[in-house]
This record gives C-alpha cells, structure tokens and sequence, in this order.
C-alpha cells in the first residue's frame, strides 16, 4: 500500500509540472498598444503653426495614426512627390502647384478639395529703417526688398500684386518694374522671407497675412494691402495616389475640413473656404 500511496503521489507531482500553460492559473495580461501606422503629410510651410497644432488633436482622436509633417515651399514638395517620395497627403498653397502633381498622374483631379484661402500682406523690421508708410514707398531707390522666387506660390502671388496695382488709381504704371528693381533676393519660401525682414536683413517683403501673424512680438511691422489689389491664395488639398495608407489620410484630410481643424486654421488667421 505505502509503494502504491508514494507512485500515486509521484505521478500527480509530474502532472502537475506538465500541467500546460492554458490550464494553469493566468497572470496579468499586460495591454499590448495598437500598432501605429504613420501616414507623411506634405504641406505649405505657411501652414506650419496650424498644421503643427492640428497634429496632435488628430492623433487623439485616432491614436492608431501618427502624423509626420515635411513643411516647405509648395513647389518642392511637388517636385518631391512627383520624384516618388513617399507621400501620403499633399497640402498646397495654389492650385496651379496641386496641378503639377496632377498633371503627373500622381494625385487624381477628382479628390483634391480647397480647404482654405490667405491674403498678402507687406511687412518691414520693426525698427522700419526704409521708413516705409504706404505700398508706393517700395518704389524707393536703394530699398532692399525681398521676395519668394516666383515658382513659390507666395512668390507669384506677389508679382500678380504688384502688375495689379500698377496704373491704378494709386499707383503709377511703372509701379511693378520700379519695386521689382529693389528686389535683393528671392527665396525658397515664405518663411525665408519672414526671418528676412525680422532679423533687419531686408527692409521690406510681402509674405502672407498668417505668417505675419506668426512672427516673434516686435521683430516686424506690417503694411496691409488693400482687397482691391491683393491677390487672395487658395489653398489645397488631396490624397497622393499611390498612397499606402489612403484610407488614413483621408481621416486626416476630413478632420482639416471638420469644423475643429477649420477653427484651428482660423485661430491662425486663414480665412475658411465658405
């Protein structure tokens, strides 16, 4: 009996050491985060502040997507994309960019939306050293004015600007050429010409109304242009085509078009499509 009572103990020993892991009481299940799938967003880099905000509100609302911005002029983003850079959502500053894009099969027509609109506005270092008080005063010999080249699409909507208000009213028909002749450099984008003019390296630039608005407090004064001769810059949006995360970036694009992402660009002074 003894030799009987000590196999059965022995073998409820090695059953329980071979007791496999399903059967066995389970420990704490530690939560395993949800793989995140990051999608790239191409944008203008007026949209720098706005869009470095909206990041973080749209991850918390899908904190399965993370957002990697690439801010730059509007042109060279589209030569990037149309170049196969891996991109999944474009955001330009002139439709005539978003075409290029288009017109290269790598965006259809069909899904770009505007989303938004800007105004030019001229700006000087705070210190005004040119001592300009109107537009007229850029036709000033010697003054140093700075623009974006015109591929940018701030760069272009300065020049259409500029041939608008000459011989109007206010402005000789010479304005355009005559402003054009203090021009000391153009610039890749608008915010090369903000740091231009905020840290007195230039004595005037036009950039648009937000990026303005964005400058350091007392680093540069502003000049508006009126309606009548300012060129309004439309802004837009739309899904690359080969996109490997289109479903995600179109949540993206909707939340830039939801009443919260438009409320943010206002906070940022755009101007929402109507």
């Amino acid at each position: 009996m003894k030799r009987l009572a000590l196999c059965i103990l022995v073998l409820s020993l090695l059953l329980t050491a071979c007791q496999s892991p399903a059967t066995q009481t389970p420990a704490a299940t530690a939560t395993i985060p949800p793989t995140l799938v990051e999608i790239s967003v191409s944008a203008a880099a007026s949209l720098t502040e706005a869009f470095s905000e909206m990041g973080p509100l749209f991850e918390t609302l899908h904190p399965e997507i993370k957002v990697i911005f690439n801010f730059a002029g509007s042109q060279a983003l589209a030569e990037q994309i149309n170049s196969g850079a891996p991109v999944d959502v474009f955001a330009s500053a002139s439709k005539k960019t978003m075409q290029s894009v288009v017109d290269a099969n790598n965006i259809t027509s069909n899904v770009v939306q505007q989303f938004v609109s800007n105004q030019l506005v001229l700006i000087t270092p705070a210190s005004n050293p040119a001592g300009i008080s109107q537009l007229q005063d850029l036709t000033k010999v010697g003054l140093k004015l700075v623009l974006a080249a015109k591929e940018v699409p701030v760069g272009q909507y300065s020049l259409d600007f500029l041939a608008k208000a000459a011989g109007t009213n206010d402005f000789p028909s010479t304005f355009s050429e005559d402003v054009l002749k203090n021009v000391v450099s153009y610039e890749d984008n608008v915010k090369a010409v903000l740091t231009k003019v905020s840290l007195d390296e230039a004595d005037a630039g036009i950039v648009y109304t937000t990026d303005a608005a964005s400058a350091e407090p007392g680093t540069i004064q502003t000049i508006t242009i009126p309606d009548e001769i300012n060129i309004p810059a439309s802004y837009f949006i739309a899904t690359v085509s080969n996109s490997s995360q289109a479903a995600e970036a179109k949540l993206f694009i909707d939340y830039v078009l939801s009443n919260a992402g438009q409320a943010v660009l206002s906070k940022y002074g755009f101007i929402p499509v109507q």
